[in-house]
Order: C-alpha cells, then sequence, then structure tokens
C-alpha cells in the first residue's frame, strides 16, 4: 500500500470509527432484534422514522409492515447507499430532523445515538417528531459490556476490533481511549429524556447474537447464544452487549401534569 492511499485508508477507517459501521447484512442478529421492536412498538401501517438508517436495512424491513417509513442518515456515502435501493432517504442530522412535530408513531434508532454530536439534542427531536401515544425504540452500548466493539484510539490511531475492559475505566481514561463513540450505563441513557414528556414502557440488556461465529462454527455460536440468551432472563443481563429502550410519549395533558 503507497502512503497516499496508507493515509486515505486511515481517514476512512477514523470517518468510519466515528459515525458508525452500519449494518450491512440482514442475519439472525437482526432478525431477532426486529422482534423485539415488534413486540414493544406497533409496525402494521404506522408512520415509521429510522433515525440514522445507515444503508437502510432496518428500513427496507420495515416496509414488509408499513409503507409509510422514511430513513434519514447523515453519513453521505451510506445514504446514497441506501437511496440506490430505497425510496424516503433523507439527508440530515439526528440533532436537527426535518420533520414537523407528532409526525411519527415509531422513531427508530439502532445503535446511532452513541455517535451524534449532542446525544441529548438528538434524544429531544426523537421526542418532538413522535406523536402522542407513539413510541421511539432505541438499541445503544452498554457500558457494563465486558467489550468496546467499536474499537479504540492509540498513540493517535484508530485500532479496529473488540478492546477488553475499555468501558469499565474511570471517563476520563475511557474517554481518551474511546472518544469516538459514547457507552451508556442506563440511568445515563434514560436521562436524555424529559420523563415530563415520554415514560418507559420496557427497558432491557441484550447480548449479540454472534452471527459471524454461527457462520464459521455453527455448533460453538448455537451454544453461545443458548447461554448468553438465557442470561438476559437473569440479573446477569447487566453485562449485556445493547441496551433495548423503549419510550412512549406522553399525551400534551398528561406532560403538563407531569411538568415541574
Amino acid at each position: 500500500m503507497t502512503e497516499t492511499a496508507a493515509e486515505e485508508f486511515r481517514r476512512s477507517a477514523d470517518e468510519a470509527a466515528r459515525l458508525g459501521h452500519p449494518s450491512y447484512v440482514w442475519r439472525a442478529g437482526q432478525e431477532r432484534r426486529l422482534a423485539l421492536v415488534r413486540r414493544w412498538a406497533r409496525l402494521e401501517g404506522a408512520r415509521i422514522l429510522d433515525a440514522g438508517c445507515g444503508v437502510g436495512i432496518y428500513t427496507a424491513q420495515f416496509r414488509r409492515f408499513s409503507p409509510h417509513v422514511v430513513g434519514v442518515e447523515i453519513d453521505l456515502s451510506a445514504a446514497r447507499q441506501a437511496a440506490g435501493q430505497l425510496a424516503g432517504i433523507i439527508v440530515a442530522p439526528a440533532e436537527a430532523l426535518p420533520f414537523a412535530d407528532d409526525a411519527f408513531d415509531v422513531v427508530f434508532s439502532h445503535e446511532v445515538i452513541e455517535h451524534v454530536q449532542d446525544d441529548r439534542a438528538a434524544a429531544r427531536e426523537m421526542l418532538r417528531v413522535t406523536a402522542p401515544g407513539g413510541r421511539i425504540v432505541i438499541f445503544c452500548p452498554n457500558r457494563l459490556y465486558p467489550f468496546e466493539t467499536h474499537g479504540h484510539y492509540w498513540r493517535g490511531r484508530y485500532h479496529f476490533g473488540n478492546t477488553p475492559l475499555i468501558n469499565y475505566l474511570p471517563d476520563p481514561l475511557r474517554n481518551r481511549l474511546a472518544p469516538h463513540v459514547r457507552a451508556y450505563t442506563a440511568g445515563r441513557l434514560r436521562g436524555l429524556f424529559d420523563p415530563a414528556q415520554a415514560t418507559v414502557v420496557h427497558h432491557s440488556v441484550i447480548y449479540p447474537g454472534f452471527d459471524n461465529v454461527v457462520a464459521r462454527r455453527p455448533g460453538l455460536g448455537a451454544l453461545l447464544r443458548r447461554v448468553l440468551y438465557a442470561l438476559e432472563h437473569t440479573p446477569l443481563q447487566a453485562f449485556g452487549l445493547s441496551h433495548f429502550l423503549v419510550l412512549e410519549k406522553l399525551p400534551l395533558s398528561d406532560s403538563r401534569c407531569r411538568a415541574p
């Protein structure tokens, strides 16, 4: 690799780290997450926003249930790839969604909020565009998972891959090694949303699907899934990969009653 090519690769890797790597292939892990979404949010005929849609794999799946699906993505290259296959893809940041208030019945955010510049602003925008009685569905990294799956920076260079124990470090150290991505405790994630405007209807932590392991070593992958999925029904779910949070936007009258 030439020096110029190496520098271009480094820049592209840094950009991918900052914006996140979208899911490119629909596999069992994604199907499982979709089933969780369907359990807690009505998708049939709903107005659905995929906020941070990447290349659109969830956007496409939502159209199995409703024609009223819009995807928003800030990464122009990912948005172009999604728009090549799907209508209704818009380039915009999560902190400034280009929609009217109360425009959607379901707002979906899949492993996105950890990458935005201002997560509180993104949370406010998700609430704003959700209709009263509508639901916000979020997957995002769990601070207690033993690995940082987004890689880390060391001596000015990004190193891709799972890095153990970074998320267990104090914030100043953790944020030096992983300044490109957040990981959330349950309290910090819920704290992004104004309880006067939305109520939590479900919050759990899920383990990974190990789709790559299953593809290479089916027996081992199946065993890992059985064991770790069983842990989701125990206190050890606290150490899973991703938060799964579902909120319901309160009607205006309820919001006023709960406001200080």
